[in-house]
């Protein structure tokens, strides 16, 4: 370290303006040393390089007011802002289980495990979102379950799962993933929603924009990953769990059967049995172990609207 983080009133025979001044100018070290470790991993250095760089400089203070280096965890959220994706794999590979501990306070807005995976989602790196799935898979299945289910901050999050954020901003690739590998797409965030309510009550609010009642629905990019995003849920989707919204959909029937189409509009509405090809996709998908997915996607007859899906995350 290359100054006395330890030792706070040294060379001031430990007079308390002495002490001041060294943690000041110990804090102004670790703002320097932070920014240095953020521009090397933005600018994609070679991890060696970022981890000499970890272990020996100190870059924040702790909850116990000491100066520290940035631990595993820390370093996986820089990697991933950045999209430095050999260091990600680097610090998963090297440190499982404390690259996707909790950061500490500085880094979070509550204690709840899976940043990463909700960040991975949120800044849509596909690759390393993969990488975190294939690493919890060794973990046991209710320590996997709390990465992959959890709730985020109320106040910054919403209360919502990675599955929600994925919906908010169609991200279908990183949906997919989530589902191949367990999470679960019955949960509620902050406001009570379910991933499947939420993104029907996004896709609602987008039919509002519809220039009159019988006008066709434009076919616009977002509205395009919208409804895949549809597809890919209903295919988790259990019977029964889309009962909720069925008066939501009854309500505005037109307007609905124009936007989801009139087989999905029938399932979603309670109104008609899912047809044999969305069965037989359920069944096909469900019973892919997630230590096999999405790899043993490669051995299915896909359907068209799964095929462009860059999973593996080098597209």
């Amino acid at each position: 370290m290359p100054w006395d983080a330890q030792r706070p009133g040294g060379g001031a025979e430990g007079r308390p303006e002495g002490a001041s001044a060294a943690r000041s100018q110990a804090q102004k070290q670790c703002r320097k040393s932070a920014f240095a470790f953020y521009r090397a991993v933005r600018d994609l250095l070679p991890v060696w390089l970022l981890e000499d760089m970890r272990a020996s400089e100190a870059f924040h203070w702790d909850e116990r007011g000491r100066a520290a280096a940035y631990s595993p965890s820390e370093a996986l959220l820089y990697a991933l802002v950045h999209d430095h994706q050999a260091y990600a794999h680097y610090l998963l590979a090297t440190f499982p289980r404390r690259a996707l501990a909790p950061p500490s306070a500085a880094f979070r807005c509550c204690a709840a495990p899976g940043l990463h995976v909700a960040l991975a989602v949120r800044y849509n790196r596909v690759g390393v979102l993969r990488r975190i799935l294939r690493t919890v898979r060794d973990f046991p299945s209710e320590e996997r379950a709390r990465l992959l289910d959890r709730r985020g901050c109320g106040r910054a999050e919403g209360g919502g799962t990675s599955l929600h954020v994925a919906c908010e901003l169609l991200r279908p690739e990183c949906l997919f993933l989530l589902l191949g590998h367990g999470a679960s797409p019955g949960l509620r965030d902050g406001s009570g929603f379910t991933p499947l309510e939420l993104l029907l009550r996004q896709l609602g609010l987008d039919a509002e924009a519809t220039p009159a009642a019988g006008a066709p629905v434009a076919p616009g990019e977002p509205r395009r990953r919208s409804l895949l995003l549809l597809d890919l849920l209903v295919l988790y989707t259990p019977a029964g769990a889309a009962s909720p919204i069925r008066c939501q959909l009854l309500r505005d029937r037109p307007r609905w059967q124009r936007l989801l189409g009139e087989d999905k509009f029938q399932w979603l509405a309670g109104l008609a049995p899912p047809s044999l090809f969305l069965r037989s996709m359920q069944v096909l998908v469900t019973a892919i172990s997630p230590c096999r997915f999405p790899e043993a996607l490669d051995e299915l007859p896909l359907p068209p609207f799964l095929q462009p899906l860059d999973l593996t995350g080098k597209g």
